[in-house]
Parts: C-alpha cells; structure tokens; sequence
C-alpha cells in the first residue's frame, strides 16, 4: 500500500506561481522547514518526514484554519490507487462530463432553448461502463470477502454535467459553458475527479484538460506550428473532411506547416520524433484514446476518453471492461504528476450490419499503444 502526502490539497496550492502567493514563504516562517522541504512537501515528492516537521505542519494547518486538530496528522495522507478503477472509486468526488447536441427536427431558433437534446449514443455506452466499473471494481468486487466489501473505495459524490457540443450552438457559448462548468470542477476543495467523455470534437472540456497539462492555449490550432515536434500535445486528431473542426490544440486538419497528413485517424508521436497514424482506416481500423493527469498531492485528477467515431467508442468501452489493466501503470510519473496516455487500436470483422448500430458488445482486435513517458517527459519540461 502506497500513500500521497496531501499538503497541497488541504491549502489549495496548485502549481501556477499566479494562484500560490507566499504559500511556501507562509510554512517556511511558521515551521522553520526548509524551504525546499516544503516545496517537496507541497509536490509529495518525498520519502520520508520527520516528526518534529510533521507536528509543525499540523500546528500551520489549524493555526490558519485549514484543518481541525482532530482531522490530523490523517488528512495529510491518502491511499494512492494501484489499478486504472481505483484510480477513479478512491476519489471522494467524481464528475463526469458529456457533450449535447440539439435535436436537429427541433423548431427552435439557434439562439433559442431548445426543447429536446440529445447525448449519442456510443457515449452513453462509455457512461455506463464508467460507472460500472467504479462501482464495481471493474467486476473485481464480488471476490472480495463480506468485510473487505464493506471498506470498498468508492466516490462519496458523483454529478454529472452536460455542455454544448461544437456546432451546437454559437462558438461563444459552447466556450462560457466549457469554462464555467471546469471552473466550477476546480473550485471544489477536496479530492476530485474529472471524466470528460468525447473528443474534443464533441465535448470541448477535453480541449481544457489536454491545454492544461501541456501548458498550452486551449482552442488555438497548432497546425502551423514548424514540424509535428512543435506540438504542444503528443497526439494529434486529424479531423474528416465532414467533422466540426473547433480550432484545437490536439485536432486540425495538418501535423505541421511542413507536414500535410491527408488521412483522417489519430497519429501520435515516438520517442524518435516521427509521427505514426494509429489506425489505418484503409484498413477498416478505428482508434479509442485514454487520458488522464493524477495531480497527487492535490488531489486532483482529470481524465479524457473517446474514440475517433461512435464505433470505436463502443468499442472502447468493450476494452474497459475487459482490459482495464492495459490503461495502468501510468507512462510518466515526475514531479507529483502522474499522466496516462493511451491509444487503442481497433481491427473489427469484415462484416458490418445495421445491427451493430443497436450492439453494446462489439468484438474486435485490438492493440493498446502506450505513448512513451519520454514523449511526455519532452512537453512536460516545456510546460514549466
């Protein structure tokens, strides 16, 4: 069993030099710690604490009103997960996120509220399979003993939140309430998680997670920066000709100024340099995608899974319930920040009926491509 040191989450320090003023000048002044001890502290980025500076920290958290004493030393430690569903039950709020759009036989004016909206339905497939395996341990939970049961992790709070999918309603809005509904997410005090399901062509939240771990302006193309090195996220989205294409800074319609990529699919980049198209759709391929930061020390985690089309979203799916354990460990773990970056390479039969519309249980080949923890480590170091 593995524990996070928490700091950071009961003081609501977040790594942006803009949003901690003299969070760690404040401890060094009333502990006495080191001021690198702290700031390692702050990003659980160490082994051991000795007594003396733990019963100092404790004194600073309820001298500032951060914590009572009868809450301590506990809140300061956590359990850290050790599978991909853990990763989700262990936090103690969980919200997820969907794209809507209209319905398009609605009389209602652009500019108008609709009367009816909708949720597609390869994206509801992904919910329910979300929420089944963080109740249920992705199936594991029936082989627990009645005690081990009863002490299960699992959310304390879930809510669900709904925002305009691109081309739904003017660019304006589906922005004010994508920000509004992730800025709410990061208001809450305490553990959390974000699921944000879609890609960024249906659910612009998974542009405001992908921009904020990479350091990145959010809805600003990247297709012409000087080569596909230059991007600022390790996978790019290549839109179809008959896609909504939001300015993105995953998503486009080139790699780079001086590289064209013509086929529609996600490439993602080695550690090499060259970018490699995950799915050939000549190949009758599709491709799903898995994402997601774990800000340990925060208590933070944001997470984006979707596939290319509706049938590899199924198809995704299918894999979570199956191979949840290819999405664990993390590719990169540094600096109190673990990242998860997937892609999910599906190969489906031949056959293709109108049937398999209506199939929540599609079957296929499929190849989990781990981005390599050097590719991150690269963009990550930019981002500072």
């Amino acid at each position: 069993m593995r524990y996070s040191f928490r700091l950071a989450e009961l003081l609501g320090h977040v790594p942006d030099p803009r949003k901690r003023p003299g969070t760690i000048k404040g401890i060094v002044e009333y502990t006495g710690l080191d001021r690198h001890q702290v700031a390692a502290l702050l990003k659980n980025e160490v082994k051991y604490i000795p007594l003396q500076a733990l019963s100092r920290i404790c004194d600073y958290l309820i001298e500032h009103g951060h914590a009572s004493a009868d809450q301590l030393p506990g809140a300061l430690f956590a359990v850290e997960p050790e599978n991909f569903w853990e990763l989700l039950a262990r936090r103690r709020r969980l919200e997820i996120c969907l794209g809507i759009r209209r319905d398009p036989d609605d009389p209602a004016r652009p500019d108008e509220v609709p009367e009816v909206s909708y949720v597609v339905a390869a994206d509801s497939v992904l919910l329910g399979e979300i929420l089944n395996g963080v109740t249920t341990l992705g199936g594991t939970a029936r082989f627990q003993n009645s005690e081990q049961r009863s002490v299960l992790p699992h959310p304390e709070h879930l809510k669900q939140s709904l925002v305009w999918s691109p081309g739904q309603a003017a660019p304006e809005q589906v922005t004010e309430r994508g920000n509004a509904v992730y800025r709410d997410f990061h208001d809450f005090c305490g553990d959390k998680a974000l699921v944000c399901i879609g890609s960024t062509k249906s659910n612009p939240i998974v542009e405001l997670v992908m921009s904020s771990a990479f350091g990145c302006e959010p809805n600003v193309s990247q297709d012409d920066v000087e080569k596909g090195t230059d991007r600022a996220v390790p996978f790019f989205m290549r839109y179809r000709d008959n896609d909504p294409h939001p300015p993105s800074c995953m998503a486009g319609i080139r790699l780079s100024r001086t590289e064209e990529t013509s086929t529609p699919g996600i490439y993602y980049e080695t550690p090499e340099g060259e970018w490699v198209l995950c799915s050939p759709p000549e190949k009758r391929e599709d491709t799903g995608f898995v994402f997601y930061v774990h800000r340990e020390s925060q208590g933070c985690l944001e997470m984006a899974i979707g596939g290319f089309s509706g049938r590899a979203t199924r198809l995704l799916a299918r894999s979570l319930a199956t191979r949840a354990e290819s999405f664990w460990p993390p590719v990169y773990h540094d600096q109190g920040i673990q990242v998860g970056a997937f892609l999910v390479q599906f190969s489906p039969p031949a056959e293709k009926n109108v049937s398999d519309l209506l199939r929540t249980d599609l079957v296929a080949e499929t190849k989990i491509v781990r981005i390599s923890g050097e590719v991150i480590a690269r963009r990550m170091q930019r981002a500072v």
